[in-house]
């Protein structure tokens, strides 16, 4: 690494702190807590704990990020476990989902601070000052959906002095910009997010073959480049590339592990939003004036 920084002059103060150990994407959390103490990985989230960082991205295995993080860095008093949030883009400009697959199953209490952590998130990184809050459901209506869910509704409405709730919201409206903050469990969260991600790279891969499959395709490919290149750059994932960790004392950002480069970038630079914005801090103040949590 030494011969590349001394190419790169803005990387000249950098510093490269050696190890011969590292965590594989296929190794068990379980077993990398127990032998992984000197890993790369492990050596990285010392270091936030420690403060002599500020941040952490890491595109590794993301068990054993969790794992280490929770290890070394601790929930925040008042969260009883971590939340993976992340951006989807929308009509309005982007929306903050949470829990995106750290816990598959969650109750009442996880779902109001997942709420109060997002709406945070959303103030911090998106720059909204007042986020709408609502929660993923199988409806809109009161009655719908499971118990916990119902729960967490009535005690969000309760928090209306310190939190915008606006209600339930259907999966199929999570772009239309009626919520900044979305929030569910992980398990719902994740299929959420995989199917966006999927259905995003179908509709552009789709698109792009039936606008060059012909010479009359192609001309008005060339007629409506610019409009086209704009509707690729809005559904781009690598543009949202990067979840946080929400919950813990320190910023750990994961990104995916076949991203490139300017993927990576903003993997990065969701890391100086949540720095230079102090969303621990926020995360904390919205704990301290709900006296629910």
């Amino acid at each position: 690494l030494q011969p590349l920084i001394k190419e790169k002059k803005n990387l000249l103060d950098s510093k490269i702190i050696h190890t011969n150990e590292f965590i594989k994407s296929n190794d068990k959390p379980s077993n990398v807590i127990r032998k992984g103490a000197n890993t790369s990985m492990a050596l990285a989230i010392k270091s936030v704990k420690n403060q002599e960082s500020d941040a952490l991205v890491s595109a590794g295995n993301t068990g054993a990020l969790m794992a280490f993080s929770k290890l070394f860095l601790k929930t925040i008093s008042g969260i009883n476990r971590p939340a993976i949030a992340a951006c989807f883009p929308s009509k309005q400009g982007e929306v903050c989902m949470l829990d995106l697959g750290a816990n598959i199953e969650c109750d009442k209490n996880n779902l109001i601070q997942f709420a109060l952590m997002g709406q945070a998130f959303a103030k911090i990184v998106i720059g909204i000052k007042n986020p709408k809050v609502s929660l993923l459901n199988i409806g809109e209506e009161e009655i719908k959906g499971l118990s916990y869910i119902q729960d967490a509704s009535t005690s969000l409405k309760s928090l209306n002095n310190i939190i915008n709730y606006c209600g339930y919201i259907e999966g199929d409206r999570i772009t239309d910009g009626l919520a900044d903050v979305i929030v569910t469990d992980g398990f719902t969260g994740n299929i959420a997010l995989k199917t966006a991600e999927g259905t995003s790279k179908f509709i552009i891969k789709n698109l792009k073959k039936s606008l060059t499959e012909n010479i009359l395709s192609r001309l008005s490919l060339l007629l409506s480049y610019f409009s086209l290149k704009k509707f690729k750059n809005k559904l781009d994932p690598r543009k949202y590339n990067g979840a946080i960790f929400l919950g813990l004392n320190g910023p750990v950002v994961k990104s995916h592990g076949g991203v490139d480069s300017y993927g990576f970038y903003h993997s990065i630079n969701l890391c100086y939003k949540i720095v230079k914005g102090n969303l621990m801090k926020q995360v904390k103040n919205n704990l301290r004036h709900s006296k629910i949590v």
